[in-house]
């Protein structure tokens, strides 16, 4: 777990608050975020810096996300956070505006592995940057060290009869079909071709009948692993999971796979009915500072862009998620999976 002294933090907010800043007095920013994102200590010292009051909404979905920001054309809030694979649509529909990357000096702090924009799929759109990097989980294999006494380095691990039965997997099927085409050794694990489905929905009937089960949410995973003795679970939330994990008293082991872990990246982006774009990008600027970082990693078990994991190595590939062929095909086919159908069935028009 993150070591994070509040002494220290409440020193730093204390001193962060004096620094200098733009001239938004009394200007209000609305902010749309995710549990964590927004915390109370982190918005006052940015108001305090400011002189400008900050009205958070939270939201717990994308559904959600999508549904606050596209009613009345994005005119109810100035800045949101996103996940990059959403991000396209909210471009498509012009709910956003570009950011001025200029703005916001903070962005040199940021690891080497989120300072080439033009690298992160959907974050650069027709050569402006319509989102910032800050916060993300990357899908790695969590394992007891108590049963497993070298760390698995692979996701062929999942199918391995040796752990039949001790395996939790996440229920979804977009993600699992990209997981699939990852074991397959698919280069295109986001844009499957004709060819690739029969082999993938086989893998995903393997997949089925090795595991013990599949799981929803962070907490489901960790009873499910101590109530059904698991030994191997596909961590969707990452980090997070294996915060969880150890403060359940698991001597649990993290690790990102050789062919690469599926990793949603969240970042900020500014809505075109934004109300004053100085105090949105001084918002972002500030989010990209340590303490904020540190904030957000020490209480929600997520990774920053400012600071490395303690679990992560520089040379982890980390495979963002992106926006895959047919949503609906996949979901469709992951329910007559799960419902034990065969091959044949499965693809069946």
């Amino acid at each position: 777990m993150i070591r994070f002294h509040y002494g220290l933090l409440r020193l730093a907010l204390l001193f962060a608050a004096i620094l200098p800043a733009p001239d938004v007095s009394g200007e209000t920013l609305r902010v749309l975020a995710w549990p964590g994102y927004a915390d109370f200590d982190v918005v006052k010292t940015f108001e305090q810096r400011t002189r400008s009051k900050v009205e958070v909404t939270i939201i717990d979905s994308d559904d959600v996300l999508w549904q606050k920001v596209s009613q009345n054309n994005a005119g109810n809030f100035d800045v949101f956070a996103v996940n990059t694979a959403e991000l396209q649509r909210y471009i498509r529909q012009k709910l956003l505006i570009p950011i001025n990357t200029a703005a916001l000096p903070n962005l040199s702090r940021q690891l080497p592995r989120f300072r080439n924009l033009d690298a992160i799929p959907g974050v650069v759109h027709e050569g402006q940057v319509f989102v910032i990097p800050y916060a993300y989980a990357e899908m790695g294999l969590i394992y007891d060290r108590q049963q497993i006494k070298e760390a698995p380095e692979s996701i062929a691990a999942f199918w391995d009869p040796r752990y039949r039965g001790k395996v939790l997997a996440f229920n979804d099927g977009t993600h699992n079909f990209s997981l699939a085409a990852q074991a397959l050794g698919i280069s295109t694990p986001f844009l499957l071709g004709k060819q690739d489905w029969p082999a993938i929905v086989n893998q995903l009937i393997a997949l089925r009948r090795n595991v013990l089960t599949f799981y929803a949410q962070p907490d489901e995973s960790v009873h499910l692993f101590k109530s059904r003795h698991a030994a191997l679970m596909l961590a969707n939330y990452g980090l997070q999971q294996l915060q969880l994990m150890k403060a359940a008293g698991f001597d649990a082991g993290y690790v990102i796979p050789r062919e690469g872990a599926l990793a949603w990246l969240d970042g900020w982006a500014i809505m075109r009915g934004v109300r004053n774009k100085a105090l949105a990008e001084a918002w972002i600027n500030y989010l990209l500072e340590e303490i904020p970082g540190d904030i957000l990693s020490a209480r929600q078990g997520l990774g920053n862009t400012t600071s490395t994991a303690i679990n992560h190595r520089a040379g982890d590939n980390l495979i963002w998620l992106q926006p895959v062929e047919n949503v609906e095909r996949r979901n469709n086919l992951w329910k007559r999976i799960m419902s034990g159908d065969r091959v044949g069935k499965v693809l069946a028009p």
